[in-house]
């Protein structure tokens, strides 16, 4: 539902604005950033709304979740990714898989990934360790201001990026460009998670904490 946000609100945005850039880029912001809120608050009392392998496995290195776990989680994420593309192809009419050609490469662009995705963990733990109700709403917020501050549009997802590759739309990214763009988010989410061990020594007893707590639904 993610990825169908993002790839089916690119494709309206870009069909109603026309050669209006901003427009349609303001458009697939304000549908991936309430659509995230949303589905945090939605599976978060399921599985913590762990829609991105790098929250997930930066969940796990401190001990949040089961390394055990994580092949599951990430093969979700990625499939489910896959299919919200498919999906968001099919109700637009367009091709269901077409690889992207919309070049996004260069330093600049690898290096917004790096901070897209710093700001993004750094956000999930400094609200989780207090706020964890607070953590979807923080979280749409930050993604929506990414989309502008950020040279990539902060993807700040491996999952979306993959999923993004099968999309020959405006919300695209080609395939060459993204292994840079994965290796750059997990050193960003790697780099959060370590600033905030310093910062919140107490970091890994709230791990479990992650977006909305696991088994949430199950308190009175």
């Amino acid at each position: 539902m993610l990825v169908a946000a993002v790839v089916g609100s690119g494709i309206m945005g870009d069909r109603l604005a026309g050669p209006n850039v901003a427009m349609a880029l303001l458009a697939n912001t304000i549908a991936t950033g309430t659509a995230l809120v949303a589905l945090i608050l939605a599976f978060g009392p399921i599985s913590g709304a762990h829609l991105n392998p790098v929250v997930t496995l930066m969940d796990a290195w401190e001990g949040g979740i089961a390394w055990a776990e994580i092949p599951y989680y990430v093969a979700g994420q990625i499939l489910g990714g896959i299919a919200g593309a498919v999906v968001a192809h099919l109700m637009f009419s367009v091709p269901a898989i077409s690889v992207s050609h919309h070049a996004r490469s260069g330093p600049a662009q690898v290096f917004s990934e790096f901070v897209a995705t710093f700001g993004l963990v750094s956000v999930i733990w400094g609200c989780s360790r207090q706020r964890a109700n607070a953590v979807a709403f923080a979280v749409g917020a930050y993604i929506m201001a990414a989309y502008w501050f950020t040279a990539s549009t902060s993807f700040a997802n491996p999952a979306v990026t993959i999923a993004r590759c099968l999309s020959d739309t405006f919300a695209g990214i080609r395939p060459i460009d993204a292994p840079l763009f994965i290796f750059a988010q997990f050193l960003g989410g790697m780099s959060a998670t370590l600033v905030f061990r310093w910062l919140v020594p107490g970091l890994r007893k709230r791990a479990a904490e992650v977006l909305v707590a696991h088994g949430a639904e199950q308190n009175p």
